[in-house]
C-alpha cells in the first residue's frame, strides 16, 4: 500500500477580502503525478506553497511523513548570487565523480545542451549573480533534479524551455520514481506526466483521474451533468474534446471514460476549422501576396541566422515556426515586420523581401507593451476601436471580446497598474486584434496564459481569416492553431517538417548525436594526434585509477565512521586522523592524474 506523504486537511486561505481556498482537504501518496490547473489567481501557487509548507494556511493543517525529502521549484530561486552554477548544482564533488554519474550527465544535457554548458560564459564556473531569471529557473531546476527527492513540487517548469527541454524534462520525470505535484499551463506536458489533476475553481479544488485530455472529458461530462448555466465556457470544452478526439488516438494512454460518451458529447460540434473557406476569405481580404523572401540572408550583428532563404507566406497560410533558441525566429519575424513597416525599404543584409500592398500585419512581441497604469482596461481597447469584424459574419463589441479573453464586467474597470502579468498579456493580445490585422505575428502568445484563457484563444484564432505564423514552445498551441510547422535547425536553413513537432525532435537529437562534442572538437584542433595504442593504455590508466579512487572513497566513509564511533580514545583518533590526512593526499594527487588524462584522450 502506497505511503501518505502529505496530507492537506480543511484547509482555508483568505487575501483581503477573497477566499482562494476554502476547507479543501487533500493528499499526495507515494507515485502520485498531480498536475494543478485554473485560472491566473485562483490559488494554484498557494496550494503548492502550503502543499510545501513554505506558506500558513489561516485554518486547516498541513502535514508531512516523517522524514519526506521535499523537493520544490517555486516562480522565485533560492540560489546564492554569489556562488558559481558548479557550486549550486554540483556542490563538492570531484569532476570525476559527477562527471561519471549518469544521472548528473543526463540532467545537465537535457537542460543546457551538454557538460560544458556551452550557453554560460565561463561554464559551470559561471557566477550566478549577473544571470537572468530564465537561466538561474533553469539552475535551481537541475540542482532540484538531481537530488533524491521523494517528493517534487513544480511550480511551472516548462517556463524558459524550448521545445527538445519540455521533451526531455518530460520523459526524465516519466522515469523518475518521486511523487510529483506540478502546476503548469503546458497541455502536451501534463498528458505526458501526470496520472491525475486538480482543478483550483473558486476556493475549491476538483480531482480527476488521469492525465490533461482525461481531466477535459471528465470535466465536460461532469458540467453536462450539472446542467451548468455557463454555455460558453461549457462550448469552449466541447470544442477542445473536439480537437482531443480529432487528433491523435494516444493522446491519452489510459482513457477513463467510454469513447462512445466522449463522441455523444461533441456530436453536434462543427470541425473545428474550415480551411478551404478562410483561405477563400484570406485571399479576398489579402490578395494574392503576403511575405515573398527571395535568397535572403538574416543576421543579429555578427551571427548568421539564415542564408540564401526563399520562402514564401501566402493568403491565409498558418505557420507554426520552431527552433533552438537563437537559431533566429523573432529575428526572421522582426526583419519581415521593419519591411513592412518601411513598405518595403528596409531589407535584410542581402535578398529582397517582398510585402503585399493589403497586407495588416499585428506583431505580438515577447515584450508587453507598457500602457498608462490610470487607463481602464476597457479604455485601452477602446483606444484601438469600439467594435471588430472577426469574418464570416462574426462582428464583437470591444466589451464582448474583452469577456472572451476573460475580463468581466467588473474587471474592464480594473486600472491596467493593478493587472497581473498574464492579464497585461491578454491585454495586449485584445489590442491587436481589436485592430483588424490580416497577418497576425505571435511571438510565444502562451507565455503567462492560463489554461482556460489559451483555450478561448485558440477558438478565436480557429474561426481568424488570414496569415498567421506563430512561435511557440507550447506544442499543443501550435496544433491547435496551425496547419504547417517549419523548423530552424540551427544550420542557417528553413525547413517545412511534414510529421511537424515530432519530426522536429527526431531531427534534432540525429543532429545532435552526430555532432561531435564541444571538448572533442577543441582537443582535436588543440593536440597533436594520438595513436591507437596510446588511446588504450590511457583509456586502460583511467579505468585503475577510478577503481583506486572508489576504494579511497570507500576507506575515507569507513575512517570518519570509527572516528565518530571511538569520539573519547583521544590516542585511537589521532591515528586514525593520520591515516585518514594521508589517504586525502593521496586522493588528491590520483585526481589531478585522472583530469590529465581525461583532457588528453
Amino acid at each position: 500500500m502506497a505511503v501518505n506523504l502529505v496530507n492537506v486537511e480543511a484547509v482555508s486561505k483568505v487575501y483581503g477580502t477573497r477566499a482562494l481556498l476554502d476547507g479543501v482537504s487533500l493528499g499526495v501518496s507515494e507515485g502520485d503525478r498531480i498536475g494543478v490547473v485554473g485560472r491566473n489567481g485562483d490559488g494554484k501557487t498557494t496550494l503548492i506553497r502550503m502543499l510545501a509548507q513554505l506558506e500558513e494556511p489561516d485554518t486547516g493543517r498541513v502535514t508531512h511523513v516523517g522524514g519526506l525529502r521535499l523537493g520544490v521549484l517555486t516562480q522565485h530561486d533560492s540560489l546564492d548570487p554569489t556562488a558559481t552554477i558548479r557550486h549550486e548544482v554540483i556542490g563538492d564533488l570531484a569532476d570525476h565523480e559527477w562527471a561519471g554519474n549518469a544521472k548528473i550527465r543526463d540532467v545537465l544535457t537535457g537542460l543546457f545542451g551538454g557538460l560544458d554548458l556551452a550557453g554560460f560564459a565561463q561554464g559551470l564556473d559561471t557566477v550566478i549573480a549577473p544571470l537572468s531569471g530564465g537561466e538561474r529557473r533553469r539552475i535551481a531546476l537541475a540542482k532540484l533534479l538531481i537530488g533524491e527527492p521523494d517528493l517534487i513540487v513544480l511550480d511551472e517548469p516548462t517556463n524558459h524551455l524550448d521545445v527538445e527541454g519540455i521533451s526531455w524534462l518530460a520523459g526524465h520525470l516519466q522515469a523518475r520514481r518521486s511523487a510529483l505535484v506540478c502546476v503548469t499551463h503546458d497541455r502536451w506536458f501534463l498528458d505526458q506526466v501526470c496520472t491525475r489533476m486538480w482543478d483550483v475553481q473558486r476556493g475549491s479544488v476538483f480531482e480527476y483521474e488521469g492525465g490533461y485530455s482525461d481531466y477535459v472529458f471528465a470535466r465536460a461530462e461532469r458540467d453536462r451533468i450539472a446542467a451548468t448555466e455557463e454555455a460558453k465556457r461549457q462550448n469552449l470544452m466541447r470544442k477542445e474534446l473536439a480537437w482531443l478526439r480529432r487528433g491523435a488516438p494516444a493522446r491519452t494512454s489510459k482513457p477513463r471514460y467510454r469513447i462512445e460518451a466522449a463522441n455523444e458529447l461533441i456530436a453536434d460540434v462543427p470541425p473545428p476549422r474550415d480551411t478551404s473557406e478562410l483561405m477563400k476569405f484570406a485571399n479576398a481580404r489579402l490578395g494574392k501576396t503576403v511575405f515573398d523572401l527571395e535568397d535572403v540572408t538574416v543576421q543579429a550583428g555578427e551571427k548568421l541566422l539564415l542564408k540564401h532563404l526563399t520562402w514564401q507566406l501566402g493568403p491565409g497560410d498558418r505557420i507554426g515556426l520552431v527552433g533552438v533558441n537563437g537559431a533566429g525566429k523573432t529575428s526572421l519575424l522582426r526583419a519581415l515586420t521593419e519591411a513592412w513597416r518601411t513598405a518595403g525599404e528596409a531589407q535584410p543584409v542581402a535578398g529582397k523581401v517582398s510585402v503585399g500592398k493589403t497586407v495588416r500585419l499585428a506583431y505580438l512581441s515577447q515584450d508587453v507593451a507598457e500602457l498608462p497604469p490610470t487607463l481602464r482596461v476597457l479604455e485601452a481597447v477602446q483606444q484601438i476601436r469600439d467594435r471588430v469584424d472577426l469574418g464570416k459574419g462574426r462582428e464583437m463589441t470591444a466589451g464582448q471580446l474583452c469577456e472572451q479573453f476573460g475580463f468581466s464586467k467588473e474587471k474592464q474597470w480594473t486600472p491596467v497598474g493593478d493587472l497581473s502579468g498574464g492579464e497585461r498579456r491578454r491585454l495586449q493580445l485584445l489590442r491587436l486584434l481589436m485592430d483588424e490585422p490580416n497577418v497576425l505575428f505571435l511571438d510565444e502568445p502562451t507565455n503567462d496564459l492560463d489554461i482556460e484563457t489559451l483555450t478561448q484563444l485558440e477558438d478565436l484564432l480557429d474561426g481568424w481569416p488570414g496569415s498567421m505564423v506563430v512561435i511557440s514552445h507550447d506544442r499543443f498551441f501550435i496544433e491547435r492553431t496551425t496547419d504547417h510547422v517549419w523548423a530552424l535547425l540551427g544550420d542557417a536553413t528553413l525547413r517545412m517538417l511534414p510529421r511537424g513537432i515530432d519530426e522536429y525532435l527526431e531531427r534534432r537529437q540525429r543532429m545532435i548525436a552526430a555532432a561531435p562534442a564541444p571538448a572533442a572538437v577543441a582537443a582535436a584542433k588543440a593536440a597533436p594526434a594520438v595513436s591507437a595504442q596510446d588511446a588504450r593504455a590511457a583509456k586502460k590508466e583511467l579505468q585503475k585509477l577510478e577503481r583506486q579512487l572508489n576504494k579511497i572513497n570507500e576507506r575515507e566513509t569507513s575512517l570518519h565512521a570509527q572516528i565518530a564511533d571511538n569520539a573519547t580514545d583521544f590516542g585511537k583518533v589521532a591515528k586514525l586522523d593520520a591515516e585518514l590526512r594521508e589517504l586525502i593526499v593521496e586522493r588528491d594527487a590520483l585526481e589531478m592524474r585522472w583530469l590529465e588524462l581525461a583532457e588528453d584522450s
